[in-house]
């Protein structure tokens, strides 16, 4: 029989990877001006990272079984952070793609962008620390 469970794991590094090393980029591009494939990069990290992040939200909540007592708990802050993650990424991603069509990529709004981009790389962070802290600690398959 074919299990879905195993979609939420296969899923959930995806952002983390990509919206770390986006902001990584983004950042470096502030101290390396003349290297403009930085920004670039950290641009299409942060688009490709937020529909993985979809997904991985998505799988969570479609495909992972309920939790009791401790481990219900850090499945609700799990939960909390994906969803505060989710909403500063798309959040992002929308600011980040209205400065690139309005060619405004130099105004003082990519400063806002770049505080958005690391806040969702700190929550995507303890997202991926409190779902580890389940599968680890609680031995619990998301």
């Amino acid at each position: 029989m074919f299990s879905t469970s195993h979609f939420h794991p296969m899923l959930v590094h995806f952002p983390i990877a990509l919206v770390v090393f986006g902001f990584l980029a983004d950042s470096a591009s502030l101290f390396f001006k003349k290297e403009a494939c930085l920004t670039k990069t950290g641009f299409y990290l942060l688009i490709i990272g937020t529909l993985s992040a979809v997904a991985a939200w998505l799988t969570g909540v479609l495909f992972t079984s309920e939790m009791a007592g401790i481990a219900g708990e850090v499945k609700e802050t799990h939960e909390m952070f994906a969803v505060i993650t989710l909403g500063l990424l798309i959040v992002t991603s929308l600011l980040r793609i209205y400065l690139k069509a309005k060619n405004k990529e130099n105004s003082g709004l990519k400063w806002l962008a770049l505080l958005l981009y690391g806040m969702a790389t700190v929550s995507v962070s303890l997202t991926g620390f409190y779902g580890g802290n389940l599968v680890y600690n609680y031995m619990m398959p998301l």
